[in-house]
Parts: C-alpha cells; sequence; structure tokens
C-alpha cells in the first residue's frame, strides 16, 4: 500500500482526531493545542547526538518523522499551522518537506530558527497547552500551560482506539516485518550470527536500524531465555538450535511488534536429537495456544481474562509436556506456571510500541490495577472495536528464576531433567498483532479474522 491510497483514510482521520482534540481542550479550558516534533538528545560532553524520533503526539497528526525543531499548532476552527524548521546547515543535510499529498492538510509556514518556530505561532498562546520537551523559548512565548496531565490523560486515553487510517498503517508495518522475519530464518538456518540474521531482516525491511520501532531481539540458542535479550554477537554459534526474533517494522510512524521461533532442522554436532524434538514440540504447542488466545480478542473482554487464560494455557502446555509433575490447577495457583511465562500477554500498540493509555479507567487518569499476582502486565483495560494489542505467550527456561526455584516447594514439581535438557534452546515467544473489530478481531500479521 502506497501513501496515495491512504488519502481519504487520513483525511478522515484528521477529521477524528481534530475533534478528539477539541473535546479534550474544551473540558481541559484551553482554546488550542502546541506539539513539538523534538529534537535529538546530545551525548553526555560530546559533540554528537542520538538518533532522532519524532514525538509521537506529533506523528498522530502527520507522517513527518524527519522534523526536529518543528512546531504544530491546533487552534479548533482553524486549519492546523505545521511550523516546519529547516536548519541552515553545511555539516548535515537539513529536513526537507516531502512531496506528498497530506501537506495540504496544513498551513505551513517554514522557519530556520527555533525562536523564529515560536514567533511563527498565531494568536496568544496564553489560554494554549503545550506537549513537548520544556524547552527555555516557551516562558517568552507566554505558553498557558506546559504538559498539562489532566490534558494528557484524556488524549491519552483516546489515543488506544485506533482510527482506520492508523490500523491501515500498522498493516503495512506487518507486511514489512514479516518479510523480515522470512529472510532471518532463511539467515537462521544458515547458521548465521545474530548480528548476520539482524542485518538481513532490515536489508528485507529495507529499513535502518534507526528506522525499526525497537531495538530487535536476536536470540540465538539459550539467548532466547533473556526476555530483552541487547546483543548481536558477530561469531557463528558452534550448534545452531534455536532462534527467538523479536522485530518489527515502521509504516508512517507506525510501528509493528512480531515474534517468531524458529528450531533448526537438524540436532547439529553435539546437540541431543531428542532435545531438539522435545523443544520442537514446545514451540508447536505454544504456536496452537496462542492462535487459541487470539480468538478470544474481541469487544467486552477484559485483558486481565486474557492474561489469565494465557497462563492456565501455558501451564496445560507444561504438565502435558512433563516438564512440570502437578495438576493444571496446581500449576496455575502455585505460580509454577509464572517461573516458565514471567511477562505480560500483551500490550497497546500504535505509535508506540508499548502505547499510551494501557491502564487507564477513564479520561481523568483513574487506573485500573493490574493483577497482584502480574505485575509485569502492560494493558488492564477492556477492549473496545479500535484496539490493535499484542498477543504474545512466552515460555522461557530462565535460570534466574528457576534456580531458586530448585530449593523452593514449587521446585518439587518441576523435572529438573527436562529443564536441563531444554535450556540450551533458550526459550519461545510467538507474537501477532491483533485489531480488535466489531465482532472480533484481525490478525493484522497474519491476515486472519476472528469473529
Amino acid at each position: 500500500m502506497t501513501h496515495p491510497d491512504l488519502v481519504p483514510a487520513y483525511r478522515a482521520h484528521l477529521a477524528e482526531i481534530t475533534a478528539r482534540t477539541a473535546r479534550a481542550l474544551a473540558a481541559c479550558g484551553y482554546d488550542g493545542l502546541v506539539l513539538q516534533a523534538g529534537e535529538p538528545p546530545g551525548w553526555f560532553r560530546d559533540d554528537q547526538g542520538y538518533a532522532y524520533k519524532a514525538h509521537a503526539d506529533f506523528r498522530l497528526w502527520l507522517p513527518l518523522l524527519d522534523a526536529p525543531g518543528s512546531l504544530l499548532q491546533i487552534v479548533p476552527g482553524r486549519r492546523p499551522r505545521l511550523v516546519f524548521f529547516v536548519a541552515d546547515d553545511f555539516w548535515y543535510q537539513p529536513a526537507q518537506l516531502p512531496e506528498a499529498w497530506w501537506p495540504a492538510e496544513f498551513d505551513v509556514v517554514t522557519v530556520h530558527s527555533r525562536a523564529a518556530a515560536f514567533a511563527a505561532l498565531q494568536g496568544s498562546l496564553a489560554r494554549s497547552a503545550y506537549i513537548g520537551d520544556p524547552l527555555p523559548e516557551l516562558l517568552a512565548a507566554g505558553i498557558g500551560a506546559i504538559n498539562p496531565e489532566h490534558l494528557l490523560h484524556r488524549l491519552d486515553y483516546a489515543r488506544a482506539v485506533k482510527t482506520p487510517y492508523e490500523i491501515d498503517c500498522l498493516r503495512v508495518a506487518n507486511r514489512i516485518a514479516m518479510r523480515g522475519h522470512a529472510a532471518a530464518a532463511s539467515a537462521f538456518a544458515s547458521g548465521a550470527s545474530e548480528f548476520e540474521i539482524h542485518q538481513e531482516f532490515c536489508r528485507a525491511c529495507e529499513q535502518r536500524e534507526q528506522e525499526l520501532p525497537y531495538n530487535a531481539i536476536v536470540a540465538v540458542n539459550e539467548a532466547a531465555a533473556v526476555l530483552h535479550y541487547q546483543i548481536l554477537r558477530r561469531n557463528r554459534p558452534s550448534v545452531s538450535r534455536s532462534l527467538l526474533l523479536d522485530a518489527g517494522a515502521s509504516f508512517a510512524g507506525y510501528g509493528s511488534d512480531i515474534t517468531r521461533t524458529s528450531v533448526a532442522k537438524t540436532a547439529g554436532v553435539g546437540a541431543s536429537g531428542a532435545a531438539r524434538d522435545e523443544f520442537a514440540a514446545l514451540v508447536d504447542g505454544l504456536e496452537h495456544a496462542q492462535q487459541a488466545l487470539c480468538a478470544r480478542v474481541k469487544p467486552g473482554v477484559d485483558w486481565r481474562d486474557v492474561h489469565a487464560a494465557a497462563v492456565r494455557a501455558i501451564a496445560t502446555l507444561l504438565v502435558e509436556a512433563g516438564i512440570l509433575r502437578c495438576s493444571v490447577d496446581e500449576a496455575v495457583d502455585g505460580d509454577a506456571a509464572r517461573l516458565f511465562f514471567p511477562h505480560g500477554i500483551g500490550h497497546l500498540l500504535g505509535l508506540m510500541v508499548h502505547d499510551v493509555g494501557g491502564f487507564m479507567a477513564d479520561e481523568a487518569g483513574e487506573r485500573i490495577a493490574k493483577p497482584p499476582r502480574d505485575p509485569a502486565l502492560r494493558l488492564t483495560r477492556v477492549l473496545q472495536p479500535g484496539y490493535v494489542v499484542t498477543m504474545e505467550p512466552g515460555l522461557y527456561f530462565i535460570d534466574a528464576l528457576l534456580k531458586p526455584a530448585r530449593t523452593q516447594p514449587v521446585g518439587r514439581s518441576i523435572d529438573w531433567q527436562r529443564v536441563e535438557r531444554l535450556a540450551p534452546f533458550g526459550g519461545i515467544r510467538i507474537e501477532d498483532n491483533l485489531a480488535v473489530t466489531a465482532s472480533g478481531c484481525e490478525n493484522l500479521t497474519r491476515g486472519i479474522h476472528h469473529g
């Protein structure tokens, strides 16, 4: 899908967020809103900076990803005003306004300094709110409020419901990422290193590392037991047993978040064929459980109940595999299952990987509590049409969690010989992105509709 194909959906999206913002401003007593695109933060005691990424509140309005120093002014009843900052610089390529269809929806003013950017804002700003970095120029500009929480609560709460345009963008981001996953799986099958696998993923997605929505997790063998594994080992493994790849791609400011687990076709030198087959069966089992959990996603479902179902599904898999020597009820109630599944089942997805508003009960910012035994849960809301969530059950052999359990009562229910046999494979995670529909959900990653 190309950008021109999104024109009607984008215009409807712009109308929707304009109306949302007008309601939020009126409720909070503001006449207007100024959004900052952000600026790249600098390295400490250095003349270089981190990779730039436009603020999500700014990207909600327009797919302008290279806009450091720019501002967007929204006043209900007027066309939004884009103050586009173009640096006078010969060291770096200044930002350029894309030759695209969306700039026609804005009044665009080009400036060449931060002071000029604030001067280009129209009217008195005494009753306007500002969302962005607290810059020193704000005092002189006379902004009424900087990052007011009551306004942020209302905007964040509404942002959980994605417009059709946003879901279109997420759908494309999923398609791009799946090309990368296919290339990465082929690289793993050839015995590539983590670094080489990552390079193949970026090549297939045609995106630089800094353009990806998050740092990819490329975990070969035992590294898959580290939930946010951050190393890209350059050396090729002597034995390739498994690959856990958690990696997404970006499109128009929206990012996908997908995980796949691959198992080597052969056991490899020094690896147990029986252990490989046992681990492969676990991957297949988790795949089936994950798809069953996806089918549960529909409006009116409490996400905490989805997580509870995921804990039970993983407990069932562990008991059936003989890793746990107890009943499923005992595995759930005694927390044995949570030793192997210590994270939440998923989160909201959109402009941010862990998108805002996941715990909000209402526009005032009241929060819905996490279950006491599941502190890592990132979403507690009841699902509504337009939500986009990840579904990511996992099963891991994490030494930091399992080692203390050996001397605890829960350890008596664990087959430690099986754990030791499977630990070199690290762990499993299967993750898809789901858009909640009126009657069920659409799996944006697989193109499957439930309900």
